[in-house]
This record gives C-alpha cells, sequence and structure tokens, in this order.
C-alpha cells in the first residue's frame, strides 16, 4: 500500500474528508473512498490516475466541495488501497469492477452522478461504460488527458522519431521496476520533463512528485503493463452518456491524437478543451480550468441528492471524522487564459482532419476549445456523425 506522501499545506494539500469509508469491489479487494462536501449536493466521482492517489485530486476537492458531493477513491495499490494479491488483479476489468463498487457504496438507488477521470481513470470509466450498475448511475463524463489504446505508440516522453525504437524504448521506461526513491531536484525534472509542462511551476511539480515516488514500484509496474496492452476503442463507443474531453496541448504522455480519436468516437461528445501549454497532469497544472469544466457539466447534467439518501450497496464499517472547513481556502479566480472559448464547430468535428496530422509535431499554436452550451447542439439521442 503506498505511504500517504503529500504535501501539507496550501491549495494542493488533501482536505480532511467528512467521510470515509471502504467499498468491497467483486474479488472482494478493499478499495478507500472518501466523500467531501453536503450530502444534499450534485454528487461528483472522481478517478485518478496511473501512480496517483486521491491526493492529486486536493484542489478540486477545496473548489467543489462547498456546493457538490465530492466521492473521492484510490484506484487499487495506490494510496490506500491494498495492491492486487494476484496478477488477476491487474486489469481493465478489475479497474470497472472497482469503480462500480465504488458507485455502488456513495450512490442512493436511482441517483446519478458525473464521472470525471484523468488518465488511467479516464481509461476506468472507458472499461466500465458498458456495465448497467455504471449507466444506471451515471449522468455525464469528463475525460481528462487520456485514451483507450496505443499508448506506447503515441507517447513523446522520449525525443525520438516515431517508430518501433521509441515505441520498443517508451515501454522500457514506463515499464521500469526501478525504484524512484525520495524525491530529488533531478527526479522532480525529469518528472516535469515526462509529465507536465516546461513552464509548470515548481510547487505544482512538487505535488505530482511525491504523489507519484509514493507508489509502490510493484504496483507502478503492474499497471504499466495492463496500460501498455490497453485495447478500449469498443468501449467508448458504450459510453453514451454526454461526455467531455480535455488535452493538454503539451501532454508528452497521451498526445492530443488520443483526444481527438476519442471526440470522432464518442456517441454524445459535448466538448473538446485543448489547455494551451499543459501538460499531461491537467488537474495540477490547471486546476481552474478543470475545476470549471466540472461545474459546467454538473450544471447541465447531475441533479441534486436527496438528503435522506442512501447507497444499498454493502461496505465495510465507514470510518467517520467531522466535516472540516478548508484550512487553505483558494479565493476565485479571474478567467484564466487556459480556458478561453472558441465555437465548438472548430473542435468537435474537425477533430478527423486535425488527426490526420504527424501526432508527434508540436502542439504551437493551439488554443482552447470549449463549448459554451455543454450539450452543444448534438442530436439529443446522442448520435454523432464521422
Amino acid at each position: 500500500m503506498s505511504r500517504p506522501t503529500h504535501v501539507t499545506s496550501g491549495p494542493y494539500a488533501p482536505p480532511a474528508p467528512a467521510r470515509e469509508l471502504t467499498a468491497v469491489s467483486a474479488d472482494g479487494a478493499p478499495v478507500h473512498i472518501e466523500i467531501h462536501g453536503p450530502d444534499g449536493a450534485p454528487t461528483v466521482v472522481l478517478a485518478h490516475g496511473w501512480t496517483c492517489s486521491t491526493a492529486f485530486w486536493a484542489h478540486q476537492v477545496r473548489d467543489l466541495r462547498a456546493d457538490h458531493r465530492v466521492v473521492v477513491y484510490d484506484q487499487r495499490g495506490h494510496g490506500r488501497s491494498p495492491a492486487p494479491v494476484t496478477g488477476d488483479g491487474y486489469s481493465t476489468r478489475a479497474l470497472a469492477d472497482d469503480l462500480t463498487a465504488v458507485l455502488e457504496a456513495t450512490l442512493a438507488p436511482g441517483e446519478q452522478a458525473l464521472l470525471v477521470g484523468h488518465s488511467m481513470g479516464g481509461m476506468t470509466i472507458i472499461a466500465a461504460a458498458g456495465r448497467p450498475a455504471v449507466r444506471a448511475r451515471t449522468a455525464a463524463a469528463l475525460l481528462l488527458s487520456t485514451g483507450s489504446g496505443d499508448l506506447a505508440a503515441r507517447a513523446r516522453v522520449l525525443p525520438l522519431r516515431a517508430g518501433r525504437l521509441r515505441t520498443r524504448l517508451t515501454r522500457a521506461v514506463l515499464g521500469s521496476k526501478a525504484p524512484l526513491g525520495p524525491v530529488t531536484p533531478l527526479g522532480a525534472r525529469l518528472l516535469r520533463y515526462g509529465t507536465m509542462s516546461p513552464g509548470t511551476a515548481p510547487d505544482r511539480v512538487e505535488v505530482c512528485a511525491r504523489i507519484v515516488h509514493a507508489c509502490p514500484r510493484a504496483v507502478r509496474h503492474g499497471w504499466s503493463q495492463v496500460l501498455d496492452s490497453l485495447a478500449l476503442g469498443a468501449g467508448v463507443g458504450r459510453l453514451t452518456v454526454p461526455t467531455a474531453v480535455v488535452v493538454g496541448t503539451a501532454d508528452r504522455l497521451t498526445p492530443r491524437v488520443h483526444a481527438h480519436d476519442l471526440v470522432t468516437s464518442l456517441p454524445h461528445c459535448v466538448g473538446l478543451a485543448e489547455l494551451t501549454g499543459v501538460g499531461h497532469m491537467t488537474p495540477v497544472e490547471a486546476p481552474e480550468a478543470v475545476s470549471n469544466r466540472i461545474r459546467d457539466m454538473v450544471a447541465a447534467y447531475v441533479g441534486r441528492r436527496p438528503t435522506d439518501a442512501q447507497p444499498t450497496h454493502p461496505t465495510r464499517p465507514a470510518h467517520t471524522t467531522p466535516s472540516a472547513q478548508p484550512t487553505h481556502p483558494v479565493p476565485e479566480q479571474p478567467p484564466s487564459p487556459e480556458n478561453t472559448t472558441t465555437p465548438q464547430a472548430n473542435t468537435n468535428r474537425t477533430a478527423d482532419t486535425k488527426r490526420t496530422a504527424d501526432a508527434d509535431q508540436p502542439a504551437d499554436g493551439v488554443t482552447d476549445g470549449v463549448t459554451d452550451d455543454p450539450t452543444d447542439g448534438r442530436d439529443t439521442n446522442g448520435a454523432s456523425s464521422t
């Protein structure tokens, strides 16, 4: 199990949850869950990515918990969720099982939530999309910095031309069993190069480095093998709820070509936001843009929660702590240039022409594309033309 290593002060310090509980997945694996915010508020479920933990969402939790019910959980082997005990526990099926258990443990019958997934968290949502228990509890989805396959072949973490050599070396780097050890200046620089934009502030690099370095190397390696063989293309078509996509133009791990593929394959895509100069760690690098998009999606698609609502799925005895007030409140932010608005037609339906360009070309000059209307003028039945 990962050490709870994270920053302890500032807007990226994880706040104390109102409640903690443990869901039990299909194979009996325990999944650690934290709940923030008032019971009567609309629910948002946040799924983090590879080598991260609930701490990764600290900024969003602080920003949203005053008027949203925010559910965060640790993926298997991350944070406070124990590592799989067999190889079968490392699979997209297991990720989908765990998300299903989290939804059943935290949502009342008939209640729906906005599902938000970053990187492997987005892949988790795609993997679970066809399950009736997940569909019944999902009002909409937001996919951040993610893809459905060909991850090593398309990654640009190594400064080499696209091809077999780069793919082979990328697999070796991402699948390494080498221990990361304590965060050092060199380690932080390497992490920033591979996962964040060159201009990322040092405090944000430290936030991500401390979280990533806390992930046990066996867990890091185990999930790297799942990601290396990822093939969720068919699952994208089963994600029929209104779904928005966000990607940073400087993302080396899941470059924009993945976002463009998602946009053209999703049955009911309601927006593509390309965040200029932002890398892979969008919730940390562009926290206001991500939080604002979550608010927009909730306002458009998620209803309020009955105050007497109770989940029906069994959980282990919950550990409850008093509702905590923010110790480091985040002031209201002015409009950010990283979330400017352009007509949706310039981003979604033109994605299939954009993706014909070489995925390894620089992303200079690309601006954000976010629709003002979350329904995007699409066919209300979710149809799309490609």
